[in-house]
């Protein structure tokens, strides 16, 4: 009796920690910053675009910042000369999705067909070009984080995305990302997907003055 006592008790310590171990191997999603202390990286999704991205590159570069930009492969396709100035000017690379999918419409495999697509289309562009993160669209990750942890991704995130897209004013969106910045946090902002004059001059504005308060432009975890 007391064996077979035993052996069930084993039986449901297995049960309850299986669950536990399994969340516990769940990917990372990236929301904080290489270094710690007065740091902030800046995240820049959805392009590139020929009407915005090179703005945002000649900001970035006057005030000595780097940042990572998120490419979705259909208008990386067409836009190789973007691709090739963001990595000589020392940015870093995204994998955002080939058309901005919702990852928790596609199966795993879906995902993976996706991203390997999408990696594909940016060497088209830079040969081995080194993409170290992933992002999905909307933050709808699905099962992407596995999958994409899988192929060697990052999983990247953020802790505040302040709605550039809403098209709020300079005013307004400098307003936002002062009130929703953190030491280590990470910005989403984006450079396509509609007027982004507005998100650029909110950087042109910003970039200086956080600089002269001691902030430090980052790369994420």
């Amino acid at each position: 009796m007391r064996k077979a006592l035993a052996m069930l008790a084993a039986l449901v310590t297995v049960a309850v920690a299986a669950p536990v171990a399994s969340a516990a191997a769940e990917p990372e999603l990236i929301t904080r910053t290489r270094n710690t202390g007065k740091y902030v990286a800046f995240t820049f999704d959805d392009g590139p675009s020929p009407a915005h991205t090179p703005q945002l590159l000649d900001v970035l570069r006057r005030n000595n910042a780097k940042a990572v930009f998120c490419l979705v492969g259909d208008m990386a396709d067409w836009n190789t000369a973007l691709i090739k100035r963001i990595v000589d000017e020392g940015h870093t690379l995204c994998n955002h999705s080939m058309r901005h999918s919702d990852m928790e419409t596609l199966t795993p495999d879906q995902i993976r067909a996706d991203i390997k697509q999408t990696a594909d289309t940016i060497r088209r562009a830079v040969p081995n070009a080194r993409i170290p993160y992933f992002r999905a669209p909307y933050g709808h990750w699905g099962a992407s984080p596995a999958v994409a942890a899988e192929l060697g991704y990052k999983n990247l995130s953020w802790t505040l995305m302040p709605g550039d897209w809403e098209l709020p004013g300079t005013d307004e969106l400098v307003r936002r990302i002062r009130a929703g910045l953190t030491e280590t946090g990470v910005i989403t902002l984006h450079d396509a997907g509609g007027d982004r004059s507005q998100t650029v001059a909110a950087m042109e504005r910003l970039l200086p003055q956080l600089a002269a308060e001691g902030w430090k432009f980052d790369l994420p975890a």
